[in-house]
């Protein structure tokens, strides 16, 4: 029997407890690398973002000229002789016969008048300075009568206006009043003359040199090209165009006297100026006025050279040739529409296959005829990346001939907005 007091008691030992796993910093990590997955993926996502928007782009779909459509029209020109048509800002008609010089009889008294009203320029009823005539001066009269001039008579120590001397020599075609003028002007006619010639060089008028002031003399050559650049110019000076468009006036001496052109006020002519002699036959150069389009146009034009026995059949067939002409380039000239509106003139390309149009707002329209050449012009401003649909942006502009531009609005098709941040990464990826 074991004694109780040396009995040995043995305690139990209890387990070890398992060890810990080390999931807070399993977790730190996980969490560490999520974060750096998402910065870079923000990364990615921001790296498109932070580039500018490339600017859209316009390309013009309208050509830079057109041709008005139609059949041109058909000048019914003289049979013999030259002529020209030219229509006032728009350009040339056309021309024929050719371009030598030829004589030009009193339609040298164009140069003259307008010599006279450069030097000395009158305003619209003015009738400016007085001249005398001299006892010389009218003691030539008789002679020049016998000669078979073309005079208004005049006496010594009668005074003119300068209005008064230029509607003699504008409408009776008084050849002793050009001469008269001549020397008042310059002091003698030799030196006026000169001034003709030095006028004529000034104006282009390559294929034209005067000898007299009158235009008697058959050296006095000229071109219906060159008269159609003087009658141009001197239909801009007020005095000479309410001259020419008198039918008659009232003189000093010769009492009233009348407009050899019998065209005046007639399908629309105001003016300018007959001539007639044996070596220049018939000639006219003549200004029509046309209302198209709430606008006055001016035709100008020449005739030289019609044949004839004498100054009554000279200018009736002149006068025969020139009226088709006029009524030609009246029909011809009519308004016409060279862009309509909602045509497009224009594309715009933005970023990202975003895009709109431009088209026209109102339709464009010049004055011309058929086959007449227009430059088509366009003023697009910068293009920003948002624009609202239908907005005015910029003009479309056309110039015909030598006229002012005419302009119409444009405005945008479809809306113009930029993509969207979405559309932007996912076209980085």
């Amino acid at each position: 029997m074991l004694d109780s007091a040396t009995t040995q008691v043995i305690e139990p030992v209890p387990p070890q407890p398992p060890a810990r796993r080390p999931r807070g910093r399993l977790w730190l990590l996980i969490s560490g690398l999520l974060t750096l997955l998402l910065a870079a993926s923000a990364l990615v996502a921001i790296e498109p973002l932070r580039d500018p928007l490339p600017a859209p782009t316009v390309t013009r779909t309208l050509p830079a000229s057109m041709v008005i459509p139609g059949r041109a029209p058909k000048v019914p020109w003289p049979k013999s002789g030259q002529a020209a048509l030219s229509v006032e800002g728009l350009g040339s008609l056309g021309t024929s016969g050719g371009n030598e010089p030829v004589p030009i009889a009193s339609v040298a008294k164009v140069m003259t008048a307008y010599v006279i009203l450069t030097e000395h320029p009158l305003g619209r009823g003015e009738h400016g300075p007085k001249l005398t005539v001299s006892a010389a001066q009218a003691a030539a009269y008789p002679a020049e009568l016998a000669r078979g001039e073309s005079l208004v008579a005049v006496a010594a120590g009668a005074v003119f206006t300068e209005r008064q001397a230029l509607q003699a020599v504008l409408l009776p075609s008084a050849n002793n009043m050009a001469r008269i003028l001549a020397a008042w002007d310059a002091g003698s006619i030799e030196a006026f003359v000169a001034k003709m010639n030095d006028t004529a060089a000034e104006l282009g008028m390559t294929n034209t040199h005067y000898t007299d002031p009158s235009g008697l003399d058959p050296g006095s050559v000229s071109t219906a090209v060159d008269q159609v650049i003087l009658a141009r110019k001197a239909m801009k000076l007020p005095a000479f165009a309410e001259i020419v468009a008198q039918k008659k006036a009232t003189l000093p001496v010769a009492g009233t006297v009348k407009n050899y052109n019998s065209l005046v006020g007639r399908d629309g002519v105001v003016g300018i100026k007959t001539g007639s002699t044996d070596e220049a036959g018939g000639c006219l150069v003549f200004a029509s006025v046309v209302k198209v389009g709430g606008r006055r146009i001016t035709v100008v034009g020449a005739v030289l050279g019609q044949p004839g026995a004498n100054t009554p059949v000279q200018l009736d067939r002149v006068f025969r040739a020139t009226r088709p002409l006029v009524r030609t380039a009246a029909a011809a000239i009519t308004v016409h529409p060279v862009v309509r509106a909602g045509d497009q003139v224009a594309t715009v390309q933005g970023p990202l296959d975003t895009g709109t149009t431009i088209h026209a707002a109102e339709d464009l329209t010049v004055v011309g005829w058929p086959g007449m050449q227009v430059r088509l012009d366009m003023d697009i401003p910068v293009v920003p990346t948002l624009l609202p649909a239908e907005a005015a942006h910029g003009q479309v502009s056309a110039v015909s001939g030598e006229t002012a531009p005419v302009s119409a609005p444009l405005r945008t098709g479809v809306r113009l907005e930029p993509p969207s941040t979405w559309d932007r990464i996912r076209a980085h990826r």
